[in-house]
């Protein structure tokens, strides 16, 4: 690793943990020529790569930054914490990861995208939805709006009305 400090190339890892994602590596280091410490951070790479389909047929190597940026700029100024916007572009990856070998469209990546973003942040759904559908009209807009509202909200933390699949005391007789 070179040092940031003084471009030299000889340096020693003093503490090495997993990041808050658990696929990358944090890493602190010491130059062994200035004694400057120092941060590294160690992505570890999937093992197959993942060709994007796009709709106009070209492909092109997932990119999971693509992901980051179009989470970061429906977001904008909205309140939403960095952490939260880089978990989601990690869960989506995760799940394309498991579920396709090869390729996958491009619309499925946007469909993960929008699911995971209508939880987050409705305003910020809307932008990303508004670019991903390229609404032409108020009219194509409205109805996104429309079907937010009635669809029924997740509430997070909330514990399931029935456990195995049946209704409470069901089965039990006293």
């Amino acid at each position: 690793m070179i040092c940031p400090f003084c471009s030299h190339n000889d340096d020693r890892v003093i503490d090495s943990r997993p990041a808050e994602s658990g696929r990358t590596i944090r890493r602190r280091r010491v130059c062994n020529r200035c004694d400057r410490r120092f941060t590294t951070y160690e992505r570890v790479e999937q093992q197959a790569r993942l060709v994007v389909v796009k709709r106009d047929g070209s492909r092109v190597p997932f990119d999971p930054d693509n992901i980051l940026r179009g989470i970061q700029a429906a977001c904008g100024k909205r309140p939403v914490p960095e952490d939260a916007k880089a978990g989601l572009a990690e869960a989506v990856e995760d799940e394309l990861y498991q579920t396709y070998e090869r390729e996958v469209d491009s619309s499925v990546v946007g469909e993960l995208v929008m699911a995971r973003l209508r939880e987050v942040d409705e305003v910020a759904y809307i932008r990303f939805a508004s670019e991903y559908h390229q609404f032409m009209s108020a009219t194509d807009l409205q109805k996104e709006l429309d079907m937010l509202k009635t669809r029924p909200k997740a509430v997070k933390d909330q514990r399931a009305l029935f456990e195995d699949g049946k209704p409470a005391g069901a089965g039990e007789r006293s």
